[in-house]
């Protein structure tokens, strides 16, 4: 794991780091076409390893990486407290967008708000990193509220991604246009309920996020695997009075309608328009916000008194 560590203190994501590279030269083509990203993972989840390493008395080695990998984010972050997917900037797509997709930022924030604490296995942590982190997770929650998607006066929800610039919801992948996130939003929502001394504006960012996501539940229907006419396993929507609400991974600026669209870009309000690939290699449906509402939500309230 030491190993993958790139000179600028991050690693390379869906890469095996248990499994030593061959050469040097595979560890460099690794290091460049998969580095340097707190995609799916990456880097917070060795920071996190490298520091249970070091409290149990790993060594100086662990440790140096542990700080070289807490500088990486916070070099990687941007002033307006938003962090790209990867870093250093890449030249072209949508690498650079502040990027809420997969938890990535989340993921980043919540590993410095424990560096910050001084939380295990962040105890060895000196204090000028400590303060660092602390003064970027205050960054990041800002950028949360001044993301948070407003229409006609109302605070939703979040994009996956938002433009670097802007701010406004941004392209990702040909089929993860500016949307609605019932998916993202989640994780975004959970982090501002842990905040231990929430301000009238967090409040009211989580109050309304909720509003929106119980307001977005899709009733009466559920996803179906069958078995399609070329005896292909497929996806469907079929009506099911009994069935546990689902979400919509993408839902539409301004109409608040569940999106689908495929590899053309197209917009589309059914899962059976798009194409059998995209249709079956994606999760358009999910139950993500479930347990936020059911469990989540109700335990914040009351740690609040608002019940």
């Amino acid at each position: 794991m030491l190993l993958y560590q790139s000179a600028e203190g991050a690693w390379p994501k869906n890469h095996d780091l248990l499994k030593p590279p061959s050469s040097a030269e595979e560890l460099a083509k690794i290091q460049k076409e998969k580095g340097n990203t707190i995609d799916n993972g990456s880097t917070t989840a060795p920071i996190r390893f490298l520091a249970l390493i070091t409290e149990a008395g790993g060594g100086e080695s662990y440790q140096k990486a542990v700080i070289k990998g807490i500088d990486y984010l916070l070099d990687s972050q941007y002033e307006n407290g938003g962090f790209p997917q990867f870093y250093p900037l890449r030249p072209s797509g949508y690498y650079s967008h502040i990027t809420y997709n997969d938890n990535a930022m989340i993921s980043a924030l919540e590993l410095l708000r424990d560096v910050a604490s001084g939380r295990p296995p962040f105890t060895f942590v000196d204090d000028l990193h400590r303060e660092k982190a602390a003064q970027a997770n205050e960054k990041g929650i800002r950028c949360i509220l001044k993301t948070q998607i407003r229409e006609n006066g109302k605070l939703t929800v979040w994009c996956a991604q938002h433009h670097e610039a802007t701010l406004e919801p941004a392209w990702a992948r040909k089929y993860e246009p500016p949307s609605l996130s019932g998916s993202e939003s989640v994780g975004v929502v959970r982090f501002l309920m842990e905040i231990e001394k929430p301000t009238p504006e967090i409040i009211a960012s989580i109050e309304a996020a909720i509003r929106w996501l119980q307001a977005a539940a899709i009733k009466g229907v559920r996803l179906e695997t069958f078995k399609n006419a070329e005896g292909k396993q497929d996806r469907r929507v079929v009506g099911d009075a009994t069935a546990s609400p689902l979400w919509a991974r993408f839902y539409e600026l301004k109409t608040h309608r569940p999106l689908f669209l495929g590899r053309d870009s197209v917009f589309h309000y059914s899962i059976g328009e798009i194409e059998f690939e995209r249709r079956n290699g994606y999760a358009y449906y999910g139950t993500w916000p479930a347990s936020l509402l059911e469990d989540d939500y109700p335990k914040w309230q009351s740690k609040q008194g608002f019940k």
